[in-house]
């Protein structure tokens, strides 16, 4: 108690419930952050419609459910009487209903993760034309440097054939100079 101050404020501060954002008292702070407007359209026609839906279900299971323990109460002296018939072919149904649950399970299990994948290959597919153009642009750049390169080597021969040409014997000459 010793930590507050005579306004209430906690560590000698003012609280954030007492007076604070421009002057404003904290009931006008909190409905400037509430929507002024109610629900929409399409959100009242969801509760309206689920609504009386979720509730037919809750009795419908109730019903189910009382209809359970009433078949179980008449059902249970014809177990008692016909129980070492009944025990095998009952450990067997629920053997076979067991294993095509966890067929079906594992059925879901993988395609939820071929899903998965396929999702992550049409994510990459989406990304590629980004790569290919980036791939296209360097492969265009290198062709055209390698068509540079070509065009200056072809001029340099060009170039020192026609000195070769032009000088007559100077054919030695020429050849110790490209041996430097």
């Amino acid at each position: 108690m010793a930590d507050r101050d005579a306004r209430g404020g906690i560590y000698g501060g003012t609280h954030a419930g007492q007076q604070g954002g421009g002057g404003r008292p904290v009931g006008e702070q909190v409905k400037g952050m509430i929507h002024d407007k109610g629900p929409t359209a399409s959100q009242a026609l969801t509760v309206a419609t689920l609504f009386p839906l979720g509730g037919l279900l809750l009795v419908l299971s109730g019903l189910a459910l009382a209809a359970s323990v009433v078949g179980l109460a008449v059902a249970t002296p014809v177990f008692l009487i016909f129980s070492p018939v009944l025990v095998p072919a009952a450990l067997l149904i629920g053997m076979a209903v067991t294993g095509f649950l966890t067929s079906g399970a594992l059925g879901l299990g993988g395609l939820s993760s071929l899903t998965c994948l396929a999702n992550t290959a049409r994510q990459a597919f989406q990304r590629t034309p980004d790569y290919v153009e980036e791939a296209r642009r360097r492969m265009a750049e290198a062709a055209a440097h390698a068509g540079h390169k070509t065009a200056q080597a072809g001029h340099a021969i060009q170039s020192r054939a026609q000195e070769a040409a032009g000088g007559g014997g100077g054919a030695g000459a020429g050849g110790g100079r490209s041996s430097s």
